[in-house]
């Protein structure tokens, strides 16, 4: 019999990817979550959904009672309390993993180390708040609760990936670039378009998540991101390249922005200090990254099947036809 594998959440994106790693890798998956999105697996062989709120104690323990997993991939924690009662429910699996974060690092320091690096302090409102401000503190919280609970015995580990993109990344932030550079030939990067700020291509953080469940250290945590960081700018010219198109990056400051009443941080992707994660305790473990250029190019592909254009991080694309205008006239 092959091994099982319930999958908390499972349809969208980490999630979907994970489902298909795990099916690769000879397992049998659950997915579990509340039935709000399509289901890509409805007829897939060795794939089972259970629908419950991931919340409720109750489904948990139901779900855990009607699937048996031998490890458990837990997507949608967004609350330290949803880790720790996991941890709880699951505490005799083989392998619990949390989706953390690498917000969830409070130090800016290069790179961020899973040993060294502090993590972000959490207090009690901003463990139960549900803004994009606390997101990094309520993720570096679940990750206390991973130790709390490897301390209890039980095999529970945490994987911090930085930005994520690939396939069905309905986050749209790849997607702003990946649509700028298809329709346009001259394409405005802010300032100088060495900006870094990690990113890990989907297919890699699902294979971390496999390798960690199994062969993970309890109460450790492991940062995944490309093997090979690239700047703003270089992460165009991969795009161009598997678009086989040219474009001209045309840098732009502060001053230049404001001409157009943009800033850069209206950028997507753009981060000021460099954000950069250092990935060898998970290479340790087995762990491969795919070569940028063909993450790439499985990006570029299915964003060019899909309806996806990043328009909700668009800045505007006349105020960067007046922000050309002033750089032109320099």
């Amino acid at each position: 019999m092959s091994d099982t594998a319930l999958v908390i959440g499972g349809t969208r994106f980490v999630g979907r990817h994970t489902v298909e790693e795990l099916l690769d890798h000879g397992y049998h998956v659950t997915i579990f979550n509340r039935g709000n999105h399509d289901n890509p697996f409805t007829d897939r062989e060795g794939v089972d959904h259970v629908e419950g709120d991931r919340r409720d104690d109750t489904d948990l323990k139901a779900a855990k009672l009607s699937v048996q997993p031998d490890i458990v991939i837990d997507c949608v924690a967004h609350y330290p309390a949803d880790v720790a009662i996991a941890t709880d429910v699951f505490a005799d699996v083989d392998g619990y993993v949390y989706i953390s974060s690498g917000d969830a690092y409070g130090a800016e320091e290069i790179p961020k180390r899973e040993e060294s690096t502090p993590m972000r302090p959490c207090t009690d409102e901003q463990a139960v708040d549900d803004s994009g401000e606390t997101y990094g503190n309520r993720k570096a919280e679940g990750d206390r609760e991973i130790v709390a609970a490897a301390e209890e015995g039980v095999n529970a580990m945490s994987v911090r990936p930085c930005i994520i993109y690939g396939p069905y990344d309905y986050t749209e932030r790849m997607d702003y670039w990946l649509d700028r550079v298809d329709s346009h030939d001259r394409v405005v990067v802010p300032g100088d378009g060495q900006n870094l700020w990690h990113r890990a291509y989907v297919e890699d953080v699902a294979s971390a998540l496999r390798i960690v469940a199994e062969d993970g250290e309890p109460g450790e945590f492991y940062n995944v991101g490309d093997r090979t960081a690239v700047t703003v700018e270089e992460m165009l010219e991969l795009i161009a390249d598997a678009m086989d198109t040219d474009i001209e990056v045309v840098h732009a400051g502060e001053r230049e922005l404001a001409a157009a009443g943009l800033a850069p941080a209206e950028f997507v992707l753009y981060r000021d200090y460099p954000h950069l994660l250092a990935t060898g305790k998970l290479a340790d473990l087995g762990w491969e990254s795919t070569p940028i250029e063909e993450a790439m190019a499985r990006t570029v592909e299915e964003h060019r099947d899909s309806d996806r254009d990043g328009s909700e991080h668009d800045p505007g694309r006349e105020n960067e036809e007046a922000v050309l205008d002033v750089l032109d006239t320099l």
